[in-house]
């Protein structure tokens, strides 16, 4: 990489006005996950300059009014007169879709955020944005409303330092949410110090006085020590591996342990890929292929021995596979799969190669990493019975579908729904409410069994969740086919209380661990129940939180108002959950996304692990705003 970086290096590609008619195309959303993903995009251009060995810094801070502030000490974006515009690099950058150095390949070998559009994007869909570089001895800023320049680049000081301060704030003309979240923010920042190991990253939240800085020599390393905190290691360190095939860089980093799940994350140029995509099937089918090689040649695998299957190799295994391609393809704008064929080739070769390596100096991990998929295999084979009564079950020839499940007439997925409603009270309420032709009831009992604990053969004799898989029709884990789904919406409505609260995240976990593209496909849905009623003039006044009561209270001050408050969905008669949560013209429903499985997947480890100080933490942050509390 050469160290120039100047005018010369922006190439110019297209205009900006697009981003602020259709800004879903370019950040995916205006709503909670699109609101993030603006400080990303920022931050990722500060570790583009880690990544070149130009910055060792990078602090962000939420501010008092909700605005952000990205520094770093990196080069500094060029200042100088751009050769095409007549006008400063700098304000180029900034105000011009597809103008960036990422288009040159002097400037960044590898790079992440959305290829150089990142900044303007930010720009256009900011209320306001300050840029503040520091270059050449000088201090040089530009200010700009909703991607628009509203002067020249001008000289404001002197300095000895470089780097780049940017600061703005999310226009509420075009987002939906603009207050950020700051556990959302904390996870994406830590996990770039771990994947960049050697930056120092600091995080500050003076809305509610919080700051965190992070810093990991260890890299990955330490990351999967991080996942694995609360598990039982069945080797003592975890494996590392790096190399570079093809111009693919590879780093790699794995743990085994006593649990059931896999937990394998997958990045590209530091740009986490949720959905996998070519350097994830590359890892799982040369893991798979590996590690039977070695276990046959070192004799851990007897003849006699079956091969070993991929879900038996990557059972309680938690790994980190990081990749750096020079250009990344993409399925989407958010960057949610890759698509690069060198870039299996590139973890087929490595992984191989260096894995072959490690265990024929560490044989006694490779036998006690087999000694576990052999187990895994064992409990697979015993499970195979209890998978096979449920296929059987889910035949709909066999008419075998769960006694508790009120199907509904239609076939057309375009208008069918299921509600998987808690408790049987509840369940007969719903039933009786529901239109028949297009919606489905499947009421549980009690709260289902946690997926995060349980083997497979104990979750398929669990009666709640067969019935679950039987109902939808989909099978689970390997077995998943999201063409056989029987309805077109899958929505949980559960009361608005702690113990609701707690089934719709094991029903989260359940589908983002088992199910997943049940969420990736946005079938998935909460219904939002109702908390109070108050009558007036005849008509009846549904309030879904406190803060709605509160405003129509204040607004109806000069009338006496009583209000009832619903303890929960059973309470309610079947013309009242009707009209409040289960009639399409009038009720209220939020999309699961994926973001939102992970998150609460994350939300339940804390609350639910044995990670003291980090529970702790998590209860003192939100302490303020907790609605439900079970004491």
């Amino acid at each position: 990489m050469s160290d120039l970086y100047n005018a010369q290096n922006i190439k110019i590609l297209k205009g900006l006005d697009p981003v602020r008619k259709r800004p879903g195309m370019y950040i995916g959303s205006t709503g909670k996950s699109g609101l993030h993903h603006l400080v990303y995009e920022i931050v990722d251009n500060s570790i583009d300059e880690a990544m070149g060995g130009f910055c060792d810094r990078i602090n962000i801070v939420i501010t008092e009014d909700g605005s952000v502030i990205v520094s770093d000490n990196g080069r500094g974006i060029p200042i100088d007169i751009h050769p095409d515009t007549g006008t400063s690099a700098l304000e180029v950058v900034m105000t011009t879709l597809h103008a960036g150095g990422k288009f040159s390949k002097d400037s960044y070998k590898i790079s992440g955020g959305l290829h150089g559009v990142g900044a303007s994007v930010v720009n256009a869909l900011s209320e306001w944005m300050i840029v503040e570089v520091m270059v050449d001895g000088k201090i040089y800023r530009q200010k700009y409303e909703r991607g628009k320049a509203l002067a020249p680049v001008e000289v404001v000081g002197e300095t000895n330092e470089t780097g780049t301060v940017t600061s703005f704030k999310p226009d509420p003309l075009v987002f939906t949410v603009t207050d950020f979240d700051f556990d959302i923010l904390e996870a994406r920042f830590k996990e770039l110090a771990y994947l960049n190991g050697g930056i120092k990253i600091t995080f500050e939240d003076r809305r509610i006085g919080e700051k965190r800085s992070y810093h990991f020599e260890g890299g990955i390393v330490e990351f999967v020590k991080a996942l694995t905190k609360n598990k039982k290691s069945i080797h003592k360190d975890p494996i590392y591996l790096e190399g570079t095939y093809n111009d693919v860089k590879i780093q790699l980093a794995m743990q085994y342990t006593s649990s059931y799940d896999e937990d394998i994350l997958t990045f590209v140029n530091n740009i986490k890929t949720i959905e996998g995509g070519t350097h994830l099937t590359g890892f799982k089918t040369v893991l798979t292929k590996t590690m039977n090689d070695v276990g046959r040649k070192h004799n851990v695998l007897k003849d006699k021995d079956p091969n070993l299957q991929g879900e038996d190799l990557r059972e309680g295994l938690s790994a980190i596979l990081s990749v750096f391609v020079k250009e990344p393809q993409f399925e989407g704008q958010t960057k949610a799969k890759l698509g690069n064929d060198e870039a299996f080739e590139a973890v087929m070769k490595v992984v191989k190669e260096k894995l072959e390596e490690y265990f024929d100096y560490n044989q006694k991990d490779l036998k006690a990493i087999l000694s576990k998929a052999l187990e895994a295999s064992r409990a697979r084979l015993a499970a195979k019975k209890a998978r096979e009564m449920v296929r059987r079950k889910n035949a709909l020839e066999n008419t075998t579908l769960p006694g508790k499940l009120a199907d509904c007439i239609s076939e057309n997925l375009d208008e069918t729904e299921i509600f998987i409603v808690e408790g049987d009270s509840a369940g007969g309420s719903a039933k009786m409410a529901r239109s028949r032709e297009t919606q489905a009831i499947l009421p549980l009992r009690g709260k289902i069994l946690n997926v995060e604990k349980a083997g497979l053969d104990r979750m398929l004799k669990s009666e709640t969740i067969s019935n679950i898989i039987v109902a939808l029709g989909t099978g689970m884990g390997e077995d998943f086919e999201i063409k056989n789904l029987r309805y077109g919406k899958i929505i949980i409505m559960t009361d608005a209380d702690v113990d609701g609260a707690h089934i719709t995240t094991l029903l989260l976990t359940l589908f983002y661990r088992y199910m997943t593209p049940l969420i990736t496909n946005g079938k998935v849905y909460v219904a939002q129940a109702p908390l109070y009623k108050i009558e007036l003039n005849r008509q009846k006044h549904y309030f879904y939180s406190d803060e709605e009561l509160t405003t129509f209270l204040k607004e109806h001050s000069d009338r006496k108002l009583n209000y009832s408050r619903f303890k929960g969905l059973g309470e309610m008669n079947p013309e009242q959950l009707w009209e409040t949560t289960m009639n399409p013209n009038d009720r209220k429903l939020v999309k699961i996304t994926i973001e939102d499985a992970e998150e609460a997947d994350r939300v339940f480890t804390i609350l639910m692990g044995s990670e003291v100080e980090e529970r702790r933490s998590f209860i003192q942050r939100h302490a303020l705003s907790i609605s439900n509390l079970d004491v």
